[in-house]
């Protein structure tokens, strides 16, 4: 299976494969499982890295000499494209929501670290639409200047940059198999949707080659992915044609989000996220954020309560990282 990938051009940037830790059980049962990919190492590790190995050699392939992305202040895809930029020795150029602290914390002290340069853009976080037309708008500045970018959407949530998560799907099933472990879910935390999409293809390919497959469950924490934008089974699709394969082996009905867990917008935590990052500590010493991977922590212990799975059953929670964010103001849920 891993050979299909193999013609893609790739920047070899994160440290893999990521550990597999079996954890508590969950509330009515079921056995979890946590996938750390926070610990891929690129610029202090997250999901992104997966993602950008495959954005980035195509960047390289193409001769770019600078990256442009996009995100919230404290976005750990921004923080990790500085990061690739430095590995890479490519110019980064960051287009982000607010204006510029005057002391940087968290990720944009990490960007700044890494050399990327930032544009504030005053918007807020949560109008991506916004913050794409700025992205795109800085793009052909550069371009006009000779700087040859290659321009990368939020969360680098292309077929392309799905690609990684479709070789992090195989890498799970089989390290799955190694523990002699049938999985009835992967969860993980969605807003992009390029997690979600790659995940769908490995997910389809698996299948196809004959496997048994689980439920792939996304908790939405953005209006965008919770509202269907991206049209997260199109862009599975699209991810499955660019590895070389029949768009047609995945159905829409693969396609599930739990977009209950959101609160009242992207970035705004909610009383279950924060009560989810304290159960993740206090039952195995993970750390999670409050805008992304508590909230999908939250969703992944909602449906546990609820009964979506059996007692028994294993479960596995794909940690996607934000560690940095919590160092900056209001990333740690206030009380014990």
């Amino acid at each position: 299976m891993p050979s299909v990938f193999g013609h893609l051009p790739r920047a070899r940037l994160a440290t893999l494969p990521t550990p597999l830790e079996r954890g508590s059980e969950l509330p009515g049962g079921a056995r979890l499982w946590m996938k750390r990919d926070d610990l891929t190492g690129l610029g202090m590790g997250g999901n992104k890295a997966r993602k950008l190995e495959f954005l980035c050699g195509a960047a390289v392939a193409q001769g770019a000499r600078s990256l442009v992305t996009v995100g919230a202040a404290q976005s750990n895809h921004c923080r990790m494209t500085a990061a690739a930029g430095a590995m890479l020795g490519l110019e980064v150029h960051l287009v982000l929501s607010g204006d510029a602290p005057a002391v940087p914390t968290g990720n944009l002290l990490l960007s700044n670290l890494f050399g990327a340069q930032q544009h504030f853009t005053g918007s807020e976080e949560s109008h991506w639409g916004e913050l794409e037309i700025a992205r795109e708008a800085l793009a052909n500045e550069l371009r006009a200047a000779g700087a040859e970018p290659y321009s990368i959407p939020i969360g680098g949530s292309t077929p392309v940059g799905a690609v990684g998560y479709a070789v992090a799907f195989v890498e799970l099933m089989q390290q799955c198999q190694a523990f002699d472990v049938t999985p009835a879910a992967i969860v993980h935390t969605s807003s992009s949707g390029g997690t979600h999409a790659g995940l769908l293809a490995g997910r389809a390919l698996w299948r196809l080659e004959g496997h048994d497959v689980p439920e792939v469950l996304a908790i939405g924490v953005a209006k965008g992915v919770n509202m269907g934008m991206p049209n997260i089974a199109d862009l599975a699709r699209d991810t499955i044609e660019l590895i070389g394969g029949d768009r047609s082996i995945l159905d829409r009905g693969d396609v599930r989000v739990d977009p209950n867990w959101m609160g009242h917008d992207y970035g705004v935590p909610t009383r279950a996220g924060d009560a989810a990052i304290r159960w993740a500590a206090r039952h195995g010493g993970w750390v999670l954020d409050r805008v992304y991977s508590g909230k999908g922590f939250a969703g992944l212990v909602g449906n546990a309560e609820a009964g979506r799975w059996a007692a028994g059953n294993d479960v596995v929670f794909i940690h996607t990282g934000g560690t940095p964010a919590i160092f900056a103001a209001g990333g740690v849920p206030p009380g014990r």
